[in-house]
């Protein structure tokens, strides 16, 4: 008497199966293959690396026009913001797997915009003043984020934070050098 139900064999098993099988694979291998997501802090420290660089071209600039007792304390000041963010940029690369962050361009006019950190580029024409604030705001954003951070994130920004404060409230204090 002939059966009803079809008889199944291993190798009809593994036929109907194997489709099945190989779409979960894939699946699954594909989920594995895309990228984590960016870390939360990711944001901030491209922040503080582009406010880096701005303070950088910012000091630079009044260096430019600054009294010949003070212009050597701004040319320092830059060099040290441009360390802080060859420091960032290193720490977001090893975040990111590899991937750089790009150094925002130089502005070509003095018409304020703002970049994706809220920081206002550079202008055209700086004084110390305008660096003391500069670096006042860096280095009270440095040390919010710290806060915030853990290991060597906090560590880093802990110390951008001290550089900052030390260099406007240190090396530029001296009221009679600003121009």
């Amino acid at each position: 008497m002939p059966s009803a139900l079809p008889t199944i064999t291993r190798r009809r098993l593994l036929a109907t199966a194997l489709p099945a099988g190989m779409a979960l694979t894939v699946l699954g291998s594909a989920a594995a293959c895309a990228p984590p997501p960016p870390p939360p802090e990711l944001a901030d420290l491209v922040g503080q690396f582009e406010r880096a660089h701005a303070d950088s071209r910012l000091a630079g600039l009044a260096a430019t026009t600054a009294r010949p007792q003070i212009a050597p304390i701004l040319t320092t000041v830059a060099s040290e913001r441009a360390a802080h963010a060859r420091a960032l940029g290193d720490e977001i690369t090893r975040l990111t797997g590899g991937q750089a962050p790009t150094t925002p361009s130089a502005p070509t006019s003095a018409a304020p915009t703002s970049t994706a950190s809220g920081a206002a580029p550079a202008p055209t024409v700086a004084t110390v003043a305008d660096v003391t604030a500069a670096l006042q705001a860096s280095a009270e954003d440095a040390a919010h984020l710290a806060v915030k951070l853990s290991g060597y994130r906090a560590g880093l920004l802990g110390s951008i934070a001290a550089a900052c404060t030390a260099s406007y409230q240190v090396a530029l204090a001296d009221p009679g050098q600003a121009r």
